[in-house]
């Protein structure tokens, strides 16, 4: 697991104590990697001999913690689908987990608002079932969060589309950033379990394609299902067009090695996938494919290890 801007939790929360302690750090221990973090890091790496990146990797964790045991990620036990929707979250967040399952969006495009890992949003009434799902099955722990605040929240469920855009602009500036107390609501709601798991919940039918879709390429593993995952997330599926392309592609595999034919087969898959995108996102397309058929990558300035952050490697799809 790394650490870097955008994670939250209890474990930036003692990365912010131990920088301040080194004299290194003079903001908040709110747990919140944000750039004064950052700085601090950086600032350590480069006194220690490190790589200067401003990110909390395994080496720089164990320097700054002499013998405290390493990060570890809590998605590693996690069931595969949640590891999934993590990681594409990460990507469309351009967050870490915990951080990715609050991301919270205003109406700059007309959307009202999009919250959530796979930014879910008010004006394709794709967010209002989620929220109405957390106040029937968890209400204390909603209400815990929302407080007087939360009679609001189901008054505007409860008003046509129209009036829920509108109450959603009501609570936005100029710039579509959410005021007070709403963004502090909505980001320890995705922080809390249940709402995290009813986010999973609502990704059921596009993990089931997903394994559909591993089947029908012969792909076995969890990082197969991953980029399956984020390809019908992000790109729908696979045109007949693109999967003619692809199986030509696998019938020049000179590999014998399962695991080697694995990969080489997601590499294709990301490549050709790629590739039948809109032409001005093929290679953002093809980075953030690359970093799942390979394991690692780096994703909008982000690093990725995907087994040792997220557990998705390639260990067999039914385990």
């Amino acid at each position: 697991m790394t650490l870097q801007p955008g994670s939250t939790g209890d474990d930036v929360r003692q990365l912010e104590q131990r920088l301040t302690d080194l004299g290194l750090y003079s903001g908040g221990v709110d747990g919140v990697f944000g750039n004064g973090v950052q700085a601090a890091v950086k600032a350590f790496q480069s006194a220690n001999g490190l790589t200067v990146d401003g990110i909390v990797g395994p080496h720089t964790w164990s320097l700054l913690f002499p013998g405290a045991p390493a990060l570890a990620s809590p998605l590693l036990s996690a069931p595969v689908t949640a590891r999934c929707l993590a990681l594409t979250g990460t990507f469309e967040t351009s967050t870490p987990p915990p951080g990715c399952f609050s991301g919270l969006t205003g109406n700059f495009d007309g959307m009202g608002m999009s919250f959530g890992a796979l930014q879910w949003n008010l004006g394709q009434g794709s967010l209002q079932p989620l929220l109405q799902q957390m106040i029937a099955e968890h209400a204390d722990v909603i209400s815990g969060i929302f407080g007087e605040n939360l009679q609001a929240l189901r008054d505007m469920l409860a008003q046509p589309k129209a009036e829920q855009l509108a109450w959603a602009n009501s609570v936005q500036d100029a710039r579509f950033h959410f005021l007070e107390p709403w963004a502090g609501m909505f980001h320890a709601l995705g922080q809390t379990p249940e709402f995290q798991a009813i986010q999973a919940d609502h990704v059921e039918s596009t993990s089931s394609k997903a394994t559909q879709l591993c089947q029908e390429y012969g792909l076995t593993t969890v990082r197969a299902q991953a980029l399956m995952f984020d390809i019908v997330t992000q790109n729908g599926s696979i045109s007949a067009a693109t999967e003619t392309l692809i199986r030509g592609d696998f019938d020049q595999i000179t590999a014998t090695d399962p695991m080697e034919i694995e990969v080489a087969r997601l590499q294709i898959i990301a490549n050709r996938r790629a590739e039948a995108s809109n032409p001005k996102f093929v290679e953002d397309v093809r980075t953030r494919k690359l970093c799942i058929a390979n394991g690692q990558g780096t994703v909008h300035g982000m690093k990725y290890d995907l087994e040792g952050e997220f557990g998705i490697g390639l260990t067999p799809l039914e385990a």
